[in-house]
C-alpha cells in the first residue's frame, strides 16, 4: 500500500514506510520463532517429577506466546504425574515462560515501562508506540508487580544471609569514605491499607504509608576548593514500606554488600528523626553521625515563621543570627538562646522547647566545621533526591492510590534500576 501510494502521488511518507516494514519484519520473525518453538514429539516416555516420582508423557500441547516480534505459538510436551496429580511442561520452565503467555523479552519491557512511566496505562501506550506490541494495562501492572516481588524476595534472601553472617566477604581496596543516608516519605494508599492508622489530616486519619529509603555511596576525593566529591555511579538504593526494624536490617545488608567493613571513614547522615539515629547506633556503631545541615536550618526558619508571622525582615534577622551559630557548630549557644525565649514568648513556649530539645539532642551531630575539616558531606541531598526521583515521580502522582504489595514491588524495581543492577538481575533469571 505504501509503495502504491507513492506511485500515485510521487510522495514518500517515511514514517509509514518504517512502520510498515517493521510490522512485516515482526510478522516474519514471529513465524520463524514459532517454527523454532514447535517441539518434536519426545523420545522419553517419562521425566522425573519434583515429588520424587515419574511423570508420564501425555501428548503435545500448544499455547500462544507474545514475543518481542509479535504473537508466536509454542508446541511442547506435556507430562502428568499420577503420584502428586500434577502436570508439567519442562520446556516452559527451561524457557522461563512457565504459567505465562509473555516471553522473557516482553516481560522485561513491561517491567521497565511499568516502573518508569507515569502510570501503567502510559506504559501500555509506550509498548504500542515503541515496540509495536498490543498489551493491556493490566498486563503491564501485573508483570511489573510480579518481577518487583521476585526482586524483593531475592533481597530478603540476601538479608537473611547477612543476618546469619553468610554473605560473601567483601574483598578489595580500602574505601576512603562510605556514606549511609536514609529518609522517609509518604505514599498515598487505598483505604484498606490505612484502616485504624492515625495521620496528620484534619480528621486524624492516615492517607499515606511511609516508604523508608536508604542509599549507600562512596567518596575518594575533594574538588579544587576542598569540597567533597561523590564517586560517580557509586550510589545504590534500597527501600520499602516496612517497620524501622525491618528497614534497619535491609540497610545494614546493603552497606555490608557494598564493603562497609573496608571503609576507612564511615558516615551516617539523616534528618533529626529519632528512628534514624536509633537505627544508626544499632547497625552502624562507631560511624560518624551528621544531621543534614539544611534540615537543621529549616527548623530555625519554621520557628522564625511562628515567632514573626507578619514581620518578614524581623524573621530573617532572627534566623540569620541563629543560623550563624548553627553553621559554626555552636549548638549550645543556639539552645541557650532558645530556652531564654521561652519566658519572653509564653504563647510559643512548647514549640520553642521542642526545638531547643531537638538541637540539644543532636548537638554532637551538628559540629559542621569539624566535619568540613575532614572533607565530609554535611547534607543529605543524595537521599532527598532519591526520595523524589525513585519514589515521588512514580508513586506520588495525582490520583494514585497503592496497596503495600503493589508499591513495594514498584519500589523494588526502581531501586534496582537506579542502582544499575537490573541487567544483572535479569541475567540471573536465565535458566
Amino acid at each position: 500500500m505504501v509503495f502504491t501510494a507513492r506511485h500515485k502521488t510521487g510522495a514518500l511518507d517515511l514514517e509509514a514506510v518504517e512502520m510498515a516494514l517493521r510490522a512485516a519484519l515482526h510478522q516474519a520473525g514471529a513465524a520463524g520463532l514459532s517454527q523454532l518453538l514447535h517441539q518434536e514429539s519426545p523420545a522419553e516416555p517419562h521425566v522425573p517429577c519434583s515429588c520424587g516420582g515419574q511423570a508420564r508423557y501425555k501428548g503435545m500441547r500448544t499455547k500462544p506466546l507474545l514475543t518481542v516480534l509479535g504473537l508466536a505459538e509454542m508446541r511442547r510436551a506435556y507430562y502428568w504425574c499420577s503420584g502428586c496429580q500434577q502436570g508439567q511442561f519442562s520446556t516452559d520452565a527451561a524457557l522461563d515462560v512457565e504459567n505465562t503467555e509473555l516471553s522473557p523479552g516482553v516481560r522485561r519491557m513491561l517491567t521497565l515501562v511499568g516502573s518508569e512511566c507515569s502510570s501503567f496505562e502510559r506504559g501500555r501506550e509506550q509498548m504500542k508506540l515503541l515496540a509495536g506490541l498490543e498489551v493491556t494495562t493490566k498486563a503491564v501492572e501485573r508483570t511489573t508487580e510480579s518481577i518487583g516481588a521476585d526482586i524483593a524476595h531475592r533481597e530478603q534472601d540476601t538479608i537473611q544471609q547477612a543476618l546469619q553472617r553468610e554473605l560473601p566477604i567483601a574483598v578489595g581496596q580500602a574505601i576512603p569514605v562510605m556514606y549511609v543516608q536514609m529518609d522517609g516519605t509518604g505514599v498515598p494508599m487505598v483505604s484498606k491499607e490505612v484502616e485504624g492508622r492515625t495521620g496528620k489530616g484534619n480528621n486524624g486519619r492516615a492517607h499515606t504509608r511511609e516508604v523508608k529509603l536508604g542509599c549507600v555511596f562512596t567518596q575518594t576525593q575533594r574538588d579544587a576548593e576542598g569540597w567533597p566529591v561523590r564517586d560517580e555511579d557509586s550510589t545504590t538504593y534500597t527501600g520499602a514500606i516496612e517497620t524501622a526494624g525491618e528497614f534497619s536490617r535491609r540497610l545494614y545488608t546493603e552497606a555490608q554488600r557494598r564493603g562497609w567493613d573496608r571503609a576507612q571513614k564511615k558516615v551516617v547522615t539523616g534528618d533529626g528523626a529519632e528512628w534514624i539515629w536509633n537505627l544508626a547506633q544499632e547497625q552502624f556503631p562507631g560511624a560518624i553521625e551528621i544531621v543534614d545541615l539544611y534540615h537543621a536550618r529549616q527548623h530555625l526558619w519554621d520557628l522564625g515563621s511562628k515567632l514573626y508571622p507578619r514581620e518578614e525582615a524581623a524573621k530573617r534577622r532572627w534566623v540569620m543570627t541563629h543560623q550563624h551559630w548553627l553553621d559554626a557548630g555552636k549548638i549550645e549557644q543556639v539552645v541557650d538562646r532558645l530556652r531564654a525565649l521561652c519566658t519572653e514568648r509564653r504563647e510559643l513556649a512548647d514549640d520553642i522547647e521542642t526545638e531547643a530539645n531537638y538541637f540539644q539532642r543532636n548537638a554532637a551531630r551538628m559540629r559542621y566545621p569539624k566535619f568540613r575539616q575532614q572533607g565530609l558531606f554535611v547534607g543529605s541531598g543524595v537521599i532527598e533526591a532519591g526520595c523524589k526521583t525513585i519514589i515521588a515521580t512514580r508513586l506520588k502522582r495525582s490520583g494514585m492510590f497503592w496497596t503495600v504489595r503493589g508499591a513495594n514491588a514498584v519500589i523494588a524495581v526502581r531501586c534496582c534500576r537506579h542502582s544499575r543492577e537490573f541487567d544483572d538481575y535479569w541475567e540471573s533469571r536465565r535458566p
